[in-house]
Parts: C-alpha cells; structure tokens; sequence
C-alpha cells in the first residue's frame, strides 16, 4: 500500500484523557477514533492488526477442535428467562424493546443461545464433544468505560462452548481450550499466565484467567515466576489425547488474581525469591461449569443406558480486540508500537528519502513490488514530507522492518533495515533486500 493513497490520520497531540499507552498510541496512530464513551471507530490501521489477531485465534481454535459459527448481536430476552440470568445479570446488560414490544438485548454473551442451538440439533451422546465458537461483537454498558479497547463498551470477542456426557470429558474439553490458549498468546509474543480466577455470573466450580503482566493492568496478581518460562505446547500437539499433562504443568505453580488470592496460601507455596506481585492484564478467561444452563434450559441428550442426560457444559472467551491493546502494553516506548512480526499492520515500512529522483523512485518501486510479489505487507511511503517526518511516523506505527532508500546509500549499490523491536541498524545490498524482509517475516510469522 503507498501512504499517498492510504487512510492514515495521525495525531500530533496525544488527548488529555488517554491514561495508558495502548490508548494514547492507538490514538495518535490513528488506529482507533471514539465514537461515544467506550465505543470506537477501527480505522484502517487498526483493523488490519485486529483482523491478524482474529485469524491467529481461528487457526488455533480450529486447531484445537472446535467449529465456527456465527450468532446474532440480538438476543430475545425470554432465552435469558429460561437460564434465570435475565433479571440477575445487572445494569451491564443493554436492554431494548422492538416494535412488537418484544423484549430484546444486545448481548453481553452467548451461552443461552448457543444451548438453545444445541438442544435443538443434538440428540444422542454419540454426537458429543460438540465444541462450537464464534467471533462476534458484544456489549456491555460498563459503569465507568476507559483505556480505549481495553474496557470499552464495545468489543470484539471470542467466545467458545463445549457440550460433553459427563464431567470427566467435559474437563478434557476444558484441557483442549487450555493448551489451544498457551499457543494463541505465544503466537502473538504474549506470555499469558493461567490464573486460577472467581467464576463470576458465567457460573461453575473450575475457572481459569489468562493474564499478561503490565503495569497498567487492572487486576493485582500473585503467582510463581517459574511460569514465565515453562514451554508452550507446539504445532504438533494432539489435542484428542490426554492433556492434562501440560494443564498440570502450568497449574502445579501458585498463580491467582486478587479476588481469590490467599497470602498464606503464597508464601507456603512460593519461595521468596520467586514470588511475583504485579499487575496484570486479563486477555481470556475459560469456564467448566458443568450442567448449571442445561439443566435450567432442558438441553438433554440420550445416554449410553438410554436415558435423558443433561450435558455438562464450559465457555471459553478472548478478548480480540482487546489483545490489540494489550499487544501494545506489551511491545512499545515513546516513539510508538513495536509490532511482533505475527500481528503487524504492515511487516515491512519503505522509505523513499528522495521522491522525484529517477534512481531512488526506480530503486524503490522494484522493492515494493518485490516484497508484494513475496506476500509481504508493505507501507510505502512515497510522499515529500521530510525525512525526520517520516522516520517520526514509521516509529509511531511501529513496522518492524524499516527499508530506508536514498540517493547517498544508492551510489554504493545499498540500502538501510531498521529493526523497530531494538533500533538495531545494517546495510544490505539492494538485491538482497526482498529475500531478507521475506525471510524475517517467515520466521516472525512461524508456529512455536
């Protein structure tokens, strides 16, 4: 894409009331612009990062077992009756009437409606696991909306539920999303934490959180420091074998957010030296909560002894759009984002230094269309602003390889890569340029 023709509004000052980085960059960067409290327009940049972390979410959701599908925004109020959550669920629940003066909501979650889909196509237990997800926006009415896409109001989730016999599968289930979930943040350079976390109003006796250390996250967490460093599950992991193995391995360590955290309890089981109190941002939260909607809603299937069971269930979300946020919590400083290679709007930022110069304009056109042919995702900046002006933007937008073209480096027959995780510089050979971005990429965008 040439920034000539690309849709990139940046801001020059940052707004007074963008507390944290994620929000302040995603604002000057012109990612993001508000629409209302909590709720925000995804301009062209943005939604080019928030559609790779979508993608990189399917392909382990898939990986893992489960079937995509696609559900309303709407819910009808009655599904909600039928769980007992209508009334009890609070002021977060956005509810609306149509023109029938049917009572109708915008949904917060979905595990009714996906268990009213449920008992409406399955029968037998043979047909069970049945794990099915979705990616789709959800609303709740936060009292106090901020962080940009970290708490709004509006937000792009995905949520995935699993319908298994008994307790002993649905745990295998819950294994599955586990070990699918270690894999989706490490794709993304993220170190996620499995916390043992409140259940909530989703319900159930077993639940996780999936959290990022940052100073600015919204919960105080305590865990053992010894997991920042255990292996991730790789791109070879079965997930229709036993998995508790690797579900052990992460939860054998202390780790726990603020609500259920028991000091005792930590100091017993957590050495000082490797005790860790911080701060910490949540990016997936998992639920087994056994037969709690398919009981209230008759969601019941034939057993092995040809009797009517109700199945035990669990729900798995990410925040997608808020992993946007917490990828730049994680990767950037003053200049702007620092993109891991996997979720960048752009691999590859080209700076043409002398626009209107027949060698440079020559030099950089082959490079642009070389790094298109080889499936990299290159901006161009061609335009006559000056070059500190360029320098300035490409860091904001955080590209993690800048290709710097001027007519001085041009009469050596080379060309300037910036590396925007650690500044570091070189100088390469112009007809080595396309096969060097090439590989970066490949090895940015591999599975660990």
């Amino acid at each position: 894409m040439k920034l000539s023709q690309y849709y990139l509004p940046l801001l020059k000052e940052t707004p007074a009331d963008a507390q944290i980085a994620s929000h302040r960059l995603m604002l000057r960067a012109g990612m993001i612009r508000q629409e209302g409290a909590g709720i925000y327009a995804w301009l062209p940049l943005g939604h080019r990062v928030l559609k790779k972390i979508e993608q990189i979410v399917r392909e382990e959701e898939d990986r893992a077992g489960a079937v995509e599908m696609l559900m309303p925004t709407i819910q009808q109020a009655d599904l909600w009756r039928e769980s007992g959550r209508y009334d009890a669920y609070g002021k977060e629940m956005l509810r609306i009437t149509d023109r029938g003066d049917r009572e109708m909501l915008f949904g917060p979650t979905n595990e009714e409606m996906i268990t009213e889909i449920f008992r409406a196509g399955v029968r037998s237990y043979k047909d069970l696991p049945t794990l099915l997800y979705h990616i789709q926006w959800k609303f709740r009415d936060e009292i106090r909306p901020r962080f940009g896409v970290m708490r709004g109001r509006e937000f792009l989730m995905k949520d995935a539920y699993s319908f298994d016999i008994d307790e002993a599968s649905a745990r295998h289930s819950y294994n599955r999303f586990f070990a699918a979930y270690l894999r989706t943040f490490s794709r993304m350079g993220l170190t996620a934490i499995p916390m043992r976390a409140d259940t909530g109003p989703i319900g159930g006796d077993l639940s996780h959180e999936f959290i990022v250390l940052a100073d600015t996250g919204e919960s105080a967490v305590f865990c053992d420091k010894r997991l920042l460093d255990l292996p991730i599950p790789g791109a070879d992991t079965d997930f229709s074998k036993d998995l508790q193995p690797i579900v052990d391995q992460f939860t054998n360590y202390y780790a726990a957010t603020d609500e259920i955290y028991d000091e005792k309890e930590f100091e017993q089981k957590v050495d000082e030296d490797n005790r860790v109190s911080a701060r910490g941002i949540e990016i997936g939260h998992i639920f087994y909560f056994g037969t709690k909607y398919s009981k209230a809603m008759n969601a019941l299937v034939t057993g092995p002894d040809g009797k009517n069971t109700a199945v035990h269930m669990g729900s798995y979300g990410v925040g997608v759009s808020r992993l946007v946020g917490a990828v730049i919590e994680a990767f950037h400083d003053d200049d702007g984002c620092k993109w891991p290679m996997s979720v960048a709007p752009f691999h590859v930022g080209l700076v043409n230094l002398k626009p209107g110069d027949a060698d440079t304009d020559a030099a950089c056109n082959n490079i642009y269309k070389g790094l298109q042919a080889a499936g990299v995702d290159v901006l161009y900046d061609e335009t006559k602003a000056r070059p500190g002006e360029k320098f300035a933007r490409m860091d904001l937008i955080g590209a993690p390889l800048q290709v710097v073209i001027g007519p001085r480096g041009l009469g050596e027959g080379k060309v300037e890569v910036k590396r925007r995780s650690d500044g570091a510089r070189e100088e390469l050979a112009l007809e080595a340029v396309v096969e060097y971005a090439s590989s970066a990429v490949r090895d940015g965008l591999s599975h660990p």
